[in-house]
């Protein structure tokens, strides 16, 4: 059975305004809200949330028995509010794994917990060329010395306070999206470009009349950038869990950002080798070109429903990504093979 065609038109305009969405961990209700409605349109998917804001869709399949499972999240880096200078300036505790250095002079929205939002930008305490000269350049890029500039007129704790903003306030920085030549280039295409792919999986299989050999699940995490994303949520009938997430590019690694990749080992441990062969069969059947790959600084969604006890195969597949938890890119390419290879794991059963 031939693949369905994908509309990789879609594809590209749904990832580009989910990530304008502004959604950290812990704040990600909007771009789920997001999801959820896009989803909405297919009449054949029930939709529900968890207790912890997740999305939880079945399709049901021609075989109800044994269902799999699929796995993406909509969480991204970002930071809190730790504390409100003297001067009227923030400083920020990290949410994930952002870098420091990757985001300075980025502009940011702080979300006042009070009501509204307030512009700004990240900037080291020691920016201007012409007070501090070859010496501000040796600040070091971390969270005691980097600050939220408030585009707002204020020089003053109060005055900042006075502006709704408090400790712990969501602060989310622009994910700079740049579509060019089938590039995507964005903050935050970890996870979202996966959270497209299935969406575009979904809408590809729906518009040929095909629909999944066996009944399947797609979790749409929102934790998963602080550990717990799929923890919770796969029903206990699943048998199989294939994460969708991102692969990375980088010297000595086999990922690119052309191809879909087979994640065979991250640091969390090896995944289940009778999956990967399973999707290793499968990919080549289809003539769906992919990489394998070993990452020494990753963890997965799969990894976290493991440690919650999960007894069920998990594998991890996705798309190429350079300069992960940096100023990420990938390419059109990596995304539409991901999409057929989720596809074509559906239509095997």
């Amino acid at each position: 059975m031939s693949l369905p065609a994908i509309n990789q038109e879609y594809l590209v305009d749904f990832l580009v305004k989910l990530l304008n969405i502004p959604s950290p961990t812990g704040f990600a209700e909007p771009a789920i809200a997001f999801v959820e409605k896009e989803l909405s349109q297919f009449k054949q998917l029930t939709l529900a949330r968890t207790r912890k804001g997740a999305l939880i869709v079945k399709w049901e399949g021609k075989n109800n028995e044994n269902p799999v499972a699929l796995t993406s999240h909509v969480d991204t880096l970002g930071a809190v509010v730790k504390e409100i200078k003297s001067n009227g300036k923030l400083l920020l505790s990290k949410i994930g794994g952002i870098q420091w250095p990757t985001v300075e002079t980025e502009g940011v929205w702080v979300f006042a917990s009070k009501g509204g939002k307030v512009r700004g930008s990240l900037m080291i305490e020691t920016a201007s060329g012409h007070i501090y000269g070859e010496n501000g350049s040796q600040t070091p890029r971390d969270g005691a010395h980097m600050e939220v500039r408030l585009d707002a007129m204020t020089t003053s704790e109060e005055e900042t306070r006075d502006l709704g903003i408090c400790v712990g306030d969501c602060v989310a920085f622009d994910p700079r999206v740049e579509v060019t030549n089938g590039f995507i280039r964005s903050r935050f295409l970890d996870d979202k470009m996966c959270v497209a792919v299935l969406v575009a999986a979904i809408k590809s299989l729906t518009e040929a009349g095909q629909g999944p050999a066996r009944s399947v699940y797609f979790l749409i995490s929102n934790y998963e950038e602080v550990g717990h994303g799929a923890a919770a949520g796969i029903p206990s009938d699943v048998v199989e869990l294939v994460t969708v997430d991102m692969a990375v590019a980088g010297n000595g690694q086999e990922s690119d950002e052309f191809h879909a990749t087979l994640c065979v080992k991250d640091s969390g441990g090896p995944y289940h080798q009778g999956l990967n062969d399973k999707l290793r069969a499968i990919a080549e059947k289809h003539g769906i070109e992919y990489k394998t790959d070993v990452y020494p600084f990753y963890g997965s969604d799969g990894e976290a429903f493991w440690r919650a006890g999960g007894d069920v195969a998990v594998s991890l597949i996705g798309p190429g990504i350079d300069a992960s938890h940096n100023y990420e890119r990938t390419h059109v390419d990596s995304l539409t093979a991901t999409t057929n290879w989720i596809m074509a794991y559906l239509l095997a059963g």
